[in-house]
């Protein structure tokens, strides 16, 4: 890795680190608000994140097939590789929640954090009914406007 590289890393680190505290704050405060409401202020963070990406680290994406993307709430099934389509998601498909395994919720901040953007969590041992629940819930977070991001791997 260049050295170019490790400083540009370690500037959009460093920023991460100032930022997100604040944020937090911030997400805590959005708990009285709407799902949609306070989705759009939380979701805010992973817009700055990829900015901070682009204009920091030089990472450039772009969305092949985009006029296919409809302008309602749609389920999205993408494989889950890293963090950055958990963020750069967020900024092709908004509002959207996730299909996540009960467990993350249990994290601490991180999970508690999730919990406020109103995903569906399953247990995936239960099968069906972790199945009639993504169907029930699914189709509550679409009437609202969210759409649904489903890692299926």
């Amino acid at each position: 890795m260049s050295c170019s590289a490790v400083l540009r890393s370690a500037a959009y680190a460093l920023v991460q680190l100032t930022v997100t505290p604040p944020y937090a704050l911030i997400a805590l405060a959005t708990f009285p608000l709407a799902p949609l409401a306070r989705y759009r202020i939380i979701s805010s963070w992973a817009r700055l994140m990829v900015w901070c990406a682009q204009h920091i680290c030089g990472i450039r994406y772009r969305v092949l097939g985009v006029e296919n993307i409809p302008a309602t709430a749609c389920i999205i099934l993408s494989k889950h590789e890293s963090a950055w389509e958990t963020l750069a998601l967020q900024v092709i498909f908004p509002p959207q929640v996730w299909v996540v395994k009960r467990e993350l919720l249990w994290v601490p901040f991180f999970g508690w954090g999730l919990a406020m953007l109103s995903p569906i969590a399953i247990d995936r041992k239960s099968g069906a009914r972790a199945l009639r629940q993504t169907l029930e819930q699914g189709r509550e977070r679409l009437q609202q406007g969210f759409s649904i991001v489903i890692f299926p791997e």
